[in-house]
């Protein structure tokens, strides 16, 4: 183990999948919805389009899960 790490417990395996899933859906946001290339204006405009892409990428999950019974990451899959 590396000198930063004396202390490390493993962690419990509900922690890392939580953890998996919240990293996997911040990579998400990132790549396919260009969350950091924001060209707003205002602080207004720049709240008002982060909002609407998380909106996006949960209307998206939710027709995934509840329509479809697919896996909610699958975000490039085709509604239709």
């Amino acid at each position: 183990m590396r000198v930063n790490q004396k202390n490390y417990k493993e962690q419990p395996y509900n922690f890392k999948k939580s953890r998996k899933r919240i990293e996997t859906l911040f990579s998400q946001l990132c790549n396919q919805f260009m969350i950091r290339r924001n060209y707003a204006k205002s602080f207004e405009g720049f709240k008002n389009r982060i909002l609407s892409k998380i909106t996006a990428m949960t209307v998206i999950q939710y027709i995934n899960r509840f329509e479809f019974n697919r896996n909610i990451n699958n975000l490039k899959i085709n509604i239709v």
